[in-house]
């Protein structure tokens, strides 16, 4: 039975889309008028508010079920921390500051409260949820807004839009109300861009991935949280009412792990993912790719590898040789670690969903990138390539061309079927939707064909690529033979240079299997058919439209 929307501690209903959105909107002016001018400044701030608000709903709820079932239940924060004592606008806590001398509102917030909420996983019985309070908050010395006014605003303003108040049969659930604000965040000319991927990409791989209960979900680069978050959503709807106590439990606690390095967003993803639902985010805080970490605490019991594996990570960054030594193929592209890193991490069977950019695809000039890419396909089925559209993460900041690789581990890759969404104009006020992934979504069961996807025979690649440089090879054997029995240094000094030549062309051909790049066959060029004389023709026409506008506009301003 749907739950209705009840009303807050002001008396007010939030049932429409409209009246979130409002809400949330008065929130960040209110933020933006208070010391915290842009995306970057509101929502980490409103992260850790909103995040208490709702940790003390959902724990005032547990106790009152643990109630009603006899059974004992410890909540994780004591009076006068909890949200309803400092911060609701009827809490004993808040009354007394209220009352009390100038700034003691502030002086009990950023001293005893923040104190006290960062001091949690120290404590030696300290439990998960505890240990994420304490991460969630670890970014927050003080309060950034301004006045004390302004602050008990927002507190006030949080107060309406908890998940109780937002009727969830008709507006969007308060998790998705959050990600809204971090859009906000990766907005074109925010620095947090790198950490957002647009959602309907992400919710079009976690389809095509298809995670299941009782397997594990990791990703490597977690930004805010966006894969982890929609692969609970996805699982969750597909156990439906029939879902059992067990398997809550599974998803909720065991299921989703990650990794993120940014100081300012490993606890806006904490926070994220405790939004939708996962009471115990397994995300660990620190640099991937050199296994430098800043605090492991939440990511105890992770298993060695994974059943799926979901990301997007850094691409264009640079790693120095600290992160290089742990890889086989040694390079400072990010994405090409990251890469490595995916295939090392993913348990045989396993399935990963993956964004690179084209130029991972397409190159071949450098031996960790081709290394790379022939491991993936030595070691992985790499079953499907999507070439998505210029300009999807321009909203988030980034303008790179971008692909979508799917892959399953434990067989090598015979053939890759490519779907082409190149065509689709995306720009900021026409997103890239879930309908346009859906002819992709009907042909890729049966790996069809169509004017929009095709597939590459890399079995037959490989063949004819080795075919092109036989000769090559042989060409070169021969030289270094003629140079070893040459006594003339000139000559057998030429003849292991063309040796070598013909060795680097060999090695060309056959890395240029390794190019990616989805090119669809079924395009046909565009081609002008006009002759000179036409298009001299054309020239002179409109050289002279030009000549009689030019006399129109001069005979025009006469007297």
């Amino acid at each position: 039975m749907a739950r209705k929307a009840k009303s807050n501690a002001n008396g007010k209903r939030l049932a429409t889309q409209q009246s979130v959105d409002q809400a949330v909107k008065s929130i960040c002016d209110i933020m933006r008028r208070g010391n915290c001018a842009g995306a970057l400044q509101y929502v980490p701030e409103l992260t850790w508010i909103l995040f208490l608000r709702i940790l003390d709903e959902r724990e005032e709820r547990e106790q009152q079920e643990a109630a009603a079932l006899g059974v004992p239940f410890t909540p994780s924060l004591e009076p006068p921390y909890r949200w309803r004592d400092w911060a609701a606008p009827d809490g004993p806590k808040r009354k007394e500051l209220q009352e009390g001398a100038l700034g003691s509102f502030f002086g009990f917030v950023n001293t005893n409260l923040l104190g006290y909420l960062k001091g949690l996983e120290s404590k030696p019985s300290a439990r998960p949820r505890q240990k994420v309070i304490s991460e969630v908050m670890t970014g927050v010395e003080h309060v950034r807004i301004d006045t004390e006014r302004n602050f008990l605003d927002v507190l006030d303003k949080v107060n309406e839009i908890t998940a109780e108040t937002v009727d969830p049969t008709h507006v969007f659930t308060l998790s998705q109300v959050y990600e809204g604000l971090l859009l906000k965040m990766g907005e074109k000319g925010n620095d947090g861009g790198q950490f957002f991927t647009p959602r309907q990409v992400i919710k079009a791989m976690v389809q095509a991935i298809a995670p299941a209960v009782n397997e594990s979900v990791y990703d490597p680069g977690c930004g805010t949280g966006g894969f982890l978050a929609q692969s609970y959503e996805f699982m969750r709807d597909r156990l439906g009412d029939q879902a059992t106590a067990e398997q809550l439990e599974t998803l909720k606690q065991r299921t989703f792990w990650g990794r993120e390095k940014e100081n300012l967003i490993y606890p806006i993803a904490l926070a994220n993912l405790v939004l939708h639902g996962i009471d115990k985010p397994n995300l660990w805080h620190g640099n991937t790719l050199t296994g430098m970490q800043i605090y492991g605490g939440l990511f105890d019991g992770a298993p060695p590898q994974f059943d799926v594996i979901l990301t997007n990570p850094p691409f264009g960054g640079k790693e120095g040789k600290d992160a290089q030594t742990n890889f086989d193929y040694k390079t400072s592209a990010t994405q090409a670690l990251f890469l490595q890193h995916v295939i090392r991490t993913l348990k045989d069977g396993g399935r990963c969903g993956i964004v690179l950019d084209e130029g991972l695809l397409f190159r071949t000039n450098q031996d960790a990138f081709v290394k790379t890419k022939q491991k993936l396909l030595n070691d992985c089925d790499l079953w499907c390539i999507v070439s998505l559209p210029a300009g999807v993460f321009t909203a988030a900041g980034a303008g790179v061309k971008t692909n979508l690789l799917f892959f399953t581990k434990g067989q090598p890759t015979r053939t890759i079927w490519y779907y082409d969404l190149t065509d689709v104009k995306v720009r900021k006020k026409t997103p890239l939707t879930l309908e346009h992934f859906e002819e992709l979504f009907r042909l890729l069961p049966e790996r069809a064909g169509s004017e929009l996807s095709w597939t590459v025979d890399m079995d037959q690649r490989k063949k004819l690529a080795a075919e092109e440089a036989r000769p090559f090879k042989e060409e070169g054997r021969q030289k270094d033979r003629e140079a070893a029995a040459c006594k003339d240094k000139e000559l057998a000094k030429a003849l292991r240079k063309e040796s070598k030549a013909a060795a680097a062309r060999a090695k060309a051909i056959e890395a240029a299997v390794y190019d990616l790049k989805a090119v669809n066959p079924n395009k046909k060029p565009v081609v002008d058919t006009r002759t000179p004389e036409e298009l001299l023709d054309l020239i002179e026409a409109k050289g002279r439209e030009i000549a009689e506008a030019l006399a129109a506009l001069r005979n025009s301003g006469r007297p």
